[in-house]
């Protein structure tokens, strides 16, 4: 058996194990590695990598800034600042036809710049939107689908885990790639918006205009959403200045949203201890999957997979474009069976290197592949964001949900249109600031 045919024998592997016997990704993927490495090179060698990458992984500095922005994201959430956001979107925007699914759309965002992750974005937000939206008469469909598709912009809208994972994989900047997707996560939230008020003005029973509020009270609820910009100006300009690294950055947005958890009287012993354990659980996850994603990675690199797969592309001659598309079809039907950060992960060793031969910027690539997977997450038959929302209950059935998404779709195939034809929206603010 040839090496190249080993290396996807292992691929076709680890989905069967994921998908059949329901392993953890992070755990499947070493297990295949250390099997395929022991095949293709020795068992012997397969023992000393698997020490050596468990040693490399566990004592690398740069992991820790994955448990800092988390904790960061926690703290916050634990202190309420969700609730808080979502009741200064709807004073200002519940006036309008749909303006709470917009606020929820808009909530997502300011959550997802401290959070990071699509998962915890569509359920710590589901928990505060969708009992108002249904309280106001708001289509099941409508309300459940902008708790979907606004939990999308947590892997994309920075400081995003995602983003910092692609990072360290790929060697680049954290905070180049911050400032990468800045552009093109507030782009799809206007997307996202745009969709609501149009669909509610062709149909207002999906989400009828709620009460009136004055300036004044607009004024007052802008109160709970002054954490958020602190947190996320102080983390952006620090990370632009160079006053720290984005490790630091995540210890001091910890620090900041304990400050001010403590300051506001919003978090109590019993919370900050929630907050470090919930920290706690996501981070070791996370760890978990980096770890089998490095000695999945090492398998592939001896079957030289990824580099057989680019000289196939490279001898094909098709067009630069159209090989694009195909990787982002491979990545919307990935996004919609794994979460996105295990996705990512596999497939980086894959289709980094086939980007690199055919000329395109990295940082662009990882922001492109970030927004094709953030589609997979609500796209059926297992858009994991969908199933979350469904759970949720609140009269809200699986079918409604991906109904609704539908709706948005066209959002991301414009936004990667728009990448692709003005590749600029992803590499314009890095080259400025850096």
């Amino acid at each position: 058996m040839s090496l190249t045919l080993i290396g996807l024998s292992g691929i076709v592997a680890l989905l069967l194990i994921i998908f059949f016997l329901r392993i953890p990704v992070g755990f499947a993927m070493a297990m295949v590695g250390f099997a395929g490495f022991s095949i293709v090179v020795s068992p012997q060698a397969a023992l000393g990598m698997l020490s050596d990458e468990i040693w490399e992984v566990f004592s690398s500095y740069g992991l820790t800034v994955i448990p800092m922005f988390i904790l960061m994201g926690q703290i916050s959430f634990h202190a309420g600042v969700n609730k808080r956001l979502y009741n200064a979107a709807y004073v200002w925007m519940g006036k309008i036809r749909g303006g709470m699914a917009m606020a929820t759309i808009l909530s997502c965002t300011g959550f997802a710049a401290i959070c990071g992750s699509n998962t915890a974005t569509a359920a710590t937000m589901g928990t505060v939107a969708l009992p108002e939206m249904k309280k106001y008469g708001y289509n099941p469909l409508l309300s459940a689908s902008s708790v979907a598709v606004g939990a999308t912009l947590g892997v994309l809208i920075p400081p995003s885990v995602v983003l910092i994972v692609i990072g360290l994989q790929t060697g680049q900047a954290i905070g180049v790639l911050f400032w990468a997707a800045l552009i093109p996560g507030f782009l799809l939230c206007l997307f996202f918006i745009a969709v609501i008020f149009i669909a509610c003005w062709k149909n207002p029973q999906l989400g009828p205009s709620g009460v009136k509020t004055s300036f004044k009270e607009k004024l007052r609820s802008l109160k709970g959403t002054i954490e958020i910009v602190i947190l996320f100006v102080l983390i952006m300009i620090g990370l632009i200045k160079g006053f720290f690294t984005p490790t630091q950055a995540g210890a001091v947005g910890s620090f900041i949203s304990l400050l001010i958890g403590v300051l506001g009287r919003n978090l109590s012993w019993k919370k900050f201890y929630l907050a470090l354990t919930d920290t706690l659980r996501v981070s070791a996850m996370i760890m978990a999957i980096i770890l089998g994603a490095v000695i999945f990675g090492r398998f592939l690199a001896v079957t030289r997979l990824p580099f057989e797969l680019a000289n196939i592309v490279g001898e094909m001659a098709l067009p630069s474009f159209l090989v694009i598309i195909l990787i982002g079809l491979v990545y919307i039907l990935g996004g919609a069976i794994m979460d996105a950060l295990a996705l990512l992960i596999i497939t980086i060793p894959i289709f980094f290197p086939v980007a690199a031969s055919m000329g395109y910027d990295p940082v662009w690539f990882a922001v492109f592949i970030t927004v094709v997977t953030t589609l997979g997450a609500v796209t059926p038959p297992v858009g994991i964001n969908t199933y979350i929302v469904a759970s949720m209950g609140h009269g809200v059935s699986l079918s409604d949900v991906f109904k609704g998404v539908m709706l948005f779709v066209p959002c991301f195939i414009l936004l990667l249109a728009l990448l692709i034809i003005f590749p600029g929206m992803a590499t314009y603010l890095p080259g400025l600031f850096y």
